[in-house]
């Protein structure tokens, strides 16, 4: 059997080479895609493109002869040193003469193009949604093969040999196939025989044995038996992603595009890695709205600011649509921590009702460019914190600089041990 590799390479190129070349620069690859990240533009983040790694970690492992027993060097042209004296660091640190600025070529990085397949790829490898349960199972949408008999056609890589063999036998034993053996023992003996008339006769039905033997071959096509599959139904754990993101006055542009950054990622991770993912977006000021994807993301919008009414809008939709017993609910936020204070005892409330029905619930509270984001005294901060320590699946965390998007978002939806909780 020969197998052709027919996969268009791109010129020049070798698409396994690429692959395997990926495979072993994976922690490199990966630390260059989050670097890129942090200087992209909204609409082209995880477009693919050109990524670079240093020279110094692309090096290969390789075997040598080591150097055994005591062995004796003469260095011709020495006129300084004997055995025993210790040579000084050569100036520049890493011997031979150091160049001046701007004195020779150098080359301190690979840089190649990533494709938006492997961009995507290597940005979601290691992601997950915490304590995806399947509380109910959704209707079907994936499948997988399981073991279903023989056919009598198939791909060659599917033969059934242990079948074919077994169909083989019984239709050599059935049509009475002369074995070999006993071809082999005639043939013995009209080689022994000296009457000439018995040699006649041994050698007329030496000709009838192989003459049938090539009538009735040892395997036929009849014979041969594909191992048959059939798809058998998956079920699909239903699980919907609620986008709750203040646009209120607050809100600088610096924020906006913090918040619009980490929900861009998430929603590009929930698309690639999860089919069965509903994903609803409510934007609010003083009041909330749920809308699409577009609008979500590009729509301008400004106002005053009520936490509660996206809250409030996210326990409505999911009374009416999401069912708690059949769902698996998370939630991301985003804000800039900005309430009316008269607003307060209404959210805790509603944050309360909603945590308990959901696997999972991020907070981000995006600040402006510059700040600390280990620390916030935000009224809405200290709000969810008194609420994150009443053990409810609350995370929470703080971003002030685009260069903080990508391990928030990584630490929040990292793959964890199936038995920890989520940590906030």
């Amino acid at each position: 059997m020969h197998i052709v590799d027919r996969r268009l390479n791109p010129r020049g190129k070798s698409l396994e080479n690429r692959q395997r070349f990926l495979r072993r620069m994976k922690g490199a690859v990966q630390q260059a895609v989050k670097r890129s990240l942090q200087n992209r533009n909204i609409r082209d983040v995880l477009d693919g493109g050109e990524i670079s790694l240093p020279i110094d970690g692309m090096a290969e492992p390789s075997l040598r002869r080591g150097e055994g027993g005591i062995s004796d060097h003469i260095l011709p042209g020495n006129r300084a040193f004997v055995e025993g004296d210790i040579l000084p660091r050569p100036p520049g640190g890493r011997g031979g003469k150091p160049k001046d600025a701007g004195e020779g070529d150098g080359e301190d990085g690979f840089r190649f193009v990533l494709t938006r397949e492997e961009f995507l790829d290597v940005f979601l490898d290691d992601l997950e949604l915490p304590d995806l349960a399947k509380r109910r199972l959704a209707e079907t949408e994936e499948e997988t093969p399981f073991r279903a008999g023989y056919s009598v056609s198939g791909s060659p890589s599917n033969i059934a040999v242990g079948r074919t063999t077994k169909l083989a036998m019984m239709r050599r034993v059935a049509l009475g196939r002369p074995r070999r053996e006993e071809i082999e023992a005639l043939q013995r003996q009209i080689e022994e025989c000296e009457d000439d008339e018995t040699r006649l006769a041994l050698e007329a039905k030496l000709k009838s044995l192989t003459e049938k033997s090539r009538r009735i071959p040892y395997i036929d096509p009849l014979d041969v038996r594909y191992r048959r599959f059939e798809n058998e139904p998956k079920p699909v754990a239903k699980a919907v992603m609620f986008c709750l993101m203040d646009v209120s006055g607050s809100m600088s542009e610096h924020m906006k595009d913090l918040a619009k950054r980490f929900y861009l990622l998430l929603y590009l991770f929930l698309s690639k890695r999860y089919k069965k993912v509903e994903i609803v977006f409510i934007r609010h000021t003083d009041r909330a709205e749920e809308v699409d994807e577009e609008t979500f993301f590009y729509g301008p919008a400004t106002g005053g600011t009520l936490v509660s009414s996206a809250l409030a809008a996210m326990r409505a939709i999911i009374a009416a649509r999401f069912d708690p017993a059949e769902w698996n609910i998370y939630g991301a936020q985003a804000s800039d921590g900005d309430n009316a204070h008269s607003d307060g005892n209404l959210t805790g409330h509603l944050l309360r009702e909603i945590l308990p029905l959901c696997q999972y619930f991020a907070y981000i509270e995006v600040g402006e460019e510059g700040g600390d984001s280990s620390i916030s005294r935000s009224p809405l901060w200290m709000l969810y914190d008194g609420i994150r320590s009443e053990a409810l699946p609350l995370s929470m965390r703080k971003v002030c600089r685009r260069g903080e998007i990508f391990p928030v978002f990584h630490d929040l939806f990292q793959k964890r041990d199936a038995q920890a909780r989520v940590t906030p």
